[in-house]
Order: structure tokens, then C-alpha cells, then sequence
């Protein structure tokens, strides 16, 4: 009997709104001689996945056009230079598309063993999230102990496996976010002090919650409208890393002078268009890092929704309308 050459996808008709993805048949995946292929159990859903779906942010280079940015499932198959990786093992991984289908192809060094104590459903939530905060709390933003950090967006999946990481790490946390019962998961994730945007400055309480000397690190996904109480916020020597820019990305009457005046280092980050060895990289140093802490519960995926994929267009509709806290998860069904 011949292998299946095909499998089931969701797929975007035309760029627009949520109503535009559709499931259908596309040609499955040949794993390269470096790569596993990935049966597909779980998949979850990424701003980048809506941006792309509108037309906004097409895929790099090489990659898969079908959204989805991380998966988790059983390696199905393996390439002949692949190296311990057998047909069965759960395994979960950062791509830069293809995730929402029934199976994927992934390069066997950035694929990561899913800890024991994790679902597939649980593991499908950690990459994009997890490996974005470890890169920007630690990597790009050397945070260390007692140091103070502040994490917008703090109930969003990068925001929530921020506060973990940066609690675990001795580091004290500072969170925003648009809601109460946003914020009281951000407390009970162990944020240290929370601001509700939508009514109170969170320059304001930074800076008394620090006794004014401000944060050294500051995680931000929102851009333009927090420019000015990102610089009232900083301390000396300190940084900011902007992930994203959903509020705007033009600061009326920008000046450097404000950097200067805290010393302070601006850097940005994106995953999805790294080198592969990048992603090798990161990958491998968050498995040696995260393993373990997964395991005993220091660190635990926070998942807001599971839908099942034939809902996609529900999912990114809720999404869109900034209603989770923390990651929304596709089942893939049949998986």
C-alpha cells in the first residue's frame, strides 16, 4: 500500500477576517534527512498567526505557509541523519509555520522530549511563549536576582511564562494588564505589584513600589503608547526589550536623550525569521533549563481555552477580541 501523500490543514482562503480559514486537503511533509515528522496532537494560537491571516506578516523564506508557530504530538518519522529521535516519542517544537495541520516537519535539534509531567495539550502551549520570555528575560535582558522587571501584557501566554521565570530566577515582578481577573492571575503566578491600565498609571506605581528607583528590565509587546512611562519607569543602566508593537510603532517627538539620561539599552527580538542555528540554540538551552522545573511545577503552561481545530475561526475570533489569559490551544482531531 502506497503512504498517504496528503493530510487535513486549516488553511487561509484569501487574507481578511477569521471566516477566511477553512480545513482541506495539502500535500503532507517529507522529512529532509536532518528532520522528524511530527503527527500533530496540539497547536496554539500566536498573535502572528492573526497578523498572517490578514495578510500582514507573511511566512520567511522556505517556511510553510500554513499558520501555526508551535506544536506538540509523536514523531511519526525520522530523517537518516536523525539522531535520538524513534517513531513514537512526544515531542514538541517552535516552527516557523505549519503547525496547524495534521502533521509537520521540524529540524531534530530544535525539537524538544515533552517533560513527563505535561500533556501533549499542556506542551502545545510552551514554545512560542516560553522561548520568547527566556530569550528576552535572560538572554537580551541579563536579568538576575533581586532585580526589578516590569512585564506588560502580563496575562498573555509570553506574559505569563515571563512571571514565572522571572519569580523562579529571584527577580520581582512587575506586571499590566487590562482586567482585575487578569491581574489576580498575574498575583497568583507571583507578581509582585499589578497595574490595571485602564485606570492608574503604571509609571506611577513602579516607581512607588520601588521607592523610585525605577525597574531594570522591562518586557514590552505594545510599543508606542508606553514609550513615555516605559522611560519614567526605567532605573539606571537598565533595558527595555520591545517584542511587538500592538499599540503603534510611531513615538510623536522621540528623542534619545531619554535613553541617555537612564543609561538605558533598547533592544527588540523576533523568533520566527532566526537561523536555524539560532533556533538550535535556544531550543537546547531552555530544554537543559526547563526540564526539571517543568517536572516539579515551578513552571507550568497556563492555558485560558482548548478548542477543537474545526472551531479555528471561533479561536481567533476570541483571541481578537483579547478575552484569554494565557495561551488559546487547537486539538487537532484524529490525533
Amino acid at each position: 500500500m502506497e503512504p498517504v501523500k496528503t493530510m487535513r490543514a486549516i488553511q487561509v482562503v484569501n487574507a481578511g477576517p477569521s471566516a477566511q480559514l477553512v480545513m482541506g486537503d495539502v500535500s503532507k511533509p517529507v522529512p529532509g534527512t536532518d528532520e522528524i515528522l511530527v503527527k500533530v496532537a496540539a497547536t496554539a494560537l500566536n498573535r502572528a498567526d492573526i497578523l498572517q491571516r490578514q495578510g500582514k506578516y507573511p511566512p520567511p523564506p522556505g517556511a510553510s505557509s500554513l499558520l501555526g508557530l508551535e506544536i506538540a504530538g509523536t514523531v511519526a518519522e525520522a530523517g537518516r541523519n536523525v539522531q535520538g529521535w524513534r517513531p513514537g516519542d512526544r515531542v514538541y517544537a517552535l516552527l516557523a509555520g505549519g503547525g496547524y495541520a495534521e502533521f509537520a516537519t521540524v529540524h531534530y535539534q530544535v525539537a524538544m522530549p515533552v517533560p513527563s509531567k505535561l500533556s501533549l495539550t499542556d506542551a502545545a502551549a510552551v514554545p512560542e511563549s516560553f522561548l520568547t520570555a527566556y530569550h528576552a528575560l535572560f538572554r537580551l535582558g541579563r536579568l538576575r536576582e533581586g532585580q526589578n522587571v516590569l512585564i506588560h501584557a502580563g496575562a498573555s501566554g509570553v506574559g505569563t511564562a515571563a512571571i514565572q521565570m522571572a519569580k523562579d530566577s529571584g527577580a520581582i515582578a512587575h506586571v499590566t494588564a487590562g482586567s482585575h481577573p487578569k491581574l489576580e492571575l498575574c498575583s497568583r503566578l507571583g507578581a509582585a505589584t499589578t497595574t490595571n491600565y485602564r485606570e492608574e498609571s503604571f509609571a506611577e506605581k513602579i516607581l512607588s513600589s520601588t521607592s523610585n528607583k525605577g525597574v531594570d528590565l522591562i518586557i514590552d509587546f505594545i510599543g508606542a503608547p508606553y514609550w513615555d512611562g516605559n522611560i519614567r519607569s526605567l532605573a539606571l543602566d537598565s533595558r527595555i526589550i520591545v517584542l511587538a508593537t500592538m499599540g503603534g510603532d510611531r513615538i510623536p517627538d522621540f528623542s534619545l536623550r531619554d535613553l541617555f539620561r537612564k543609561r538605558a539599552s533598547l533592544l527588540t527580538s523576533t523568533l520566527r525569521s532566526r537561523s536555524l542555528e539560532f533556533k538550535i540554540g535556544l531550543s537546547q538551552e531552555f530544554h537543559e533549563y526547563a526540564q526539571s522545573r517543568f517536572n516539579d511545577g515551578r513552571l507550568c503552561p497556563v492555558i485560558d481555552t482548548t478548542f477543537d481545530w474545526a472551531e479555528v475561526s471561533k479561536a481567533h475570533r476570541y483571541m481578537e477580541e483579547n478575552r484569554n489569559m494565557g495561551k488559546i490551544v487547537l486539538h487537532v482531531s484524529g490525533s
